[in-house]
């Protein structure tokens, strides 16, 4: 089995041969190009290991029935994708940061109101 840039292969003393993932430590990034789904991509360093992940993700056989630590790392990484995506959409929302909850409730109103009035001027305008 081939060994890639995140995946390590171990031999007990027993010349049982196991693999663990190399390192936890991955940035995650999400990025806005096109489309409606952001594009998340992975890093070690400098280094972009995001086709690593994909085809350790789309092997045939199942990562977790190999890699010990497998399981651990699906869900660090899959923490880290969520933080990368919640940061990418406070970055992209119109909505002012540090607001209480009144003042969001009357922000959003104000979109609202914003946003309907060309709706309302071609209604005024048509009777």
């Amino acid at each position: 089995m081939a060994v890639s840039d995140i995946v390590q292969e171990f031999e007990d003393e027993q010349g049982s041969v196991f693999y663990k993932m190399k390192t936890h430590d991955i940035e995650v990034q999400a990025m806005h190009s096109a489309g409606l789904a952001p594009v998340i991509t992975y890093w070690i360093g400098e280094k972009d290991i995001t086709e690593d992940i994909r085809n350790l993700r789309f092997s045939p056989r199942p990562p977790s029935s190999y890699i010990q630590d497998y399981d651990e790392f699906q869900s660090m990484l899959y923490a880290k994708e969520q933080r990368a995506i919640n940061e990418l959409y406070e970055k992209m929302s119109i909505k002012p940061k540090n607001m209480t909850t009144g003042k969001q409730i009357l922000w959003s109103f104000f979109v609202m109101i914003l946003a309907m009035l060309p709706l309302l001027v071609a209604i005024w305008w048509l009777k």
